[in-house]
């Protein structure tokens, strides 16, 4: 008698637990649940979660959890293991690779306003707003500093970000920026820096011609172009471009600079970015995965086209397709 309640009570028991629905991480309902626990994000927060996708980590999946608030977001990764029942937070580092290479093939600096010298052993790569005050005072650091300390071993590149939630004006300046790197490249540090100094006197209304008063006293611009560019709106696919590459690296910030990939977000003095450079020119003279030559774009040398001679490499015939 007393086996036979044993038996109906271990079946009741195996029924129950077969009735509990196991949770898991790959359902969104569930996944969104807790991560609003685990960072204790309020209903005016929205949390969307992504499909899972193929991850560095073996046996896991990754899963981007994308928290909003009208226009500003911010994007998480989290790492959920094949059976759905795991969750691991945090950047996944192959000890064989660079540590940032993931952002290195993601920054693409072709075509891309630069300073300092083509192949150095440091490449810098600046996400910015021209309106962003703050991006204005980390401008002015740069242009005062780097290539004056560095004139050989970093390789600046600019890349337009405009905040257009915050800062109405900011992405009208970035076209108005490309057009001018379009018609003249060296002009647009010129530009750079006009915009910069002149921010508080510049308005959605009066940017165009505040931009065309400036390229009348630059002999190196022809403002009638410059005017059908921006007219045109020529460039806005550009810009957008970048933007959309600024989102695919996670970039929620400006100014957000990469260091040989190596991420800094908002402003950073300059002995502190002195100090990384420093530590980045000293690193690659063994390691060599990173700078300006680092690998992030396939740059295809094609005969007949004009070859850019650099300093103290010699001249020949055009090499193959090769990682620049």
């Amino acid at each position: 008698m007393f086996r036979s309640i044993s038996l109906c009570l271990l079946g009741a028991l195996l029924l129950g637990a077969a009735d509990t629905p196991q949770k898991s991480a790959f359902d969104k309902p569930t996944m969104e649940a807790y991560v609003r626990h685990l960072f204790v994000l309020q209903s005016h927060l929205t949390v969307t979660i992504g499909d899972p996708k193929p991850s560095a980590m073996p046996g896991f999946k990754e899963v981007r959890v994308r928290i909003s608030q009208g226009a500003q977001f911010q994007e998480i990764p989290l790492y959920v293991s094949n059976d759905g029942k795991k969750i691991v937070q945090g950047a996944v580092y192959d000890i064989a690779s660079n540590p940032f290479k993931p952002e290195l093939d993601k920054l693409k600096t072709q075509f891309q306003p630069a300073l300092g010298t083509s192949g150095a052993p440091v490449a810098i790569v600046l996400f910015s707003d021209q309106q962003c005050p703050v991006c204005k005072g980390e401008a002015e650091m740069i242009r005062k500093n780097l290539i004056q300390n560095y004139p050989t071993q970093v390789r600046l590149y600019y890349k337009d970000f405009p905040i257009e939630s915050l800062h109405p004006w900011a992405k009208s300046a970035a076209m108005a920026g490309r057009c001018v790197f379009q018609q003249k490249p060296d002009a647009f540090w010129e530009y750079h820096d006009w915009v910069y100094a002149h921010q508080e006197a510049i308005t959605l209304q009066n940017l165009t011609d505040q931009v065309l008063g400036w390229a009348k006293e630059t002999k190196d611009v022809d403002a009638i172009k410059l005017g059908a560019c921006i007219a045109g709106k020529a460039t806005q696919a550009e810009v957008e471009k970048e933007m959309e590459e600024a989102h695919a690296l996670d970039v929620t910030a400006t100014p957000t600079v990469f260091i040989n990939g190596r991420r800094i977000a908002g402003s950073i003095e300059w002995p502190a970015l002195k100090s990384i450079i420093d530590y980045e020119i000293e690193y690659q003279k063994t390691a060599k995965d990173a700078g300006d030559d680092c690998g992030c774009e396939l740059k295809l040398d094609i005969p007949g086209m004009p070859q850019t001679n650099v300093p103290g490499v010699p001249s020949g015939p055009p090499p193959a397709a090769r990682k620049k």
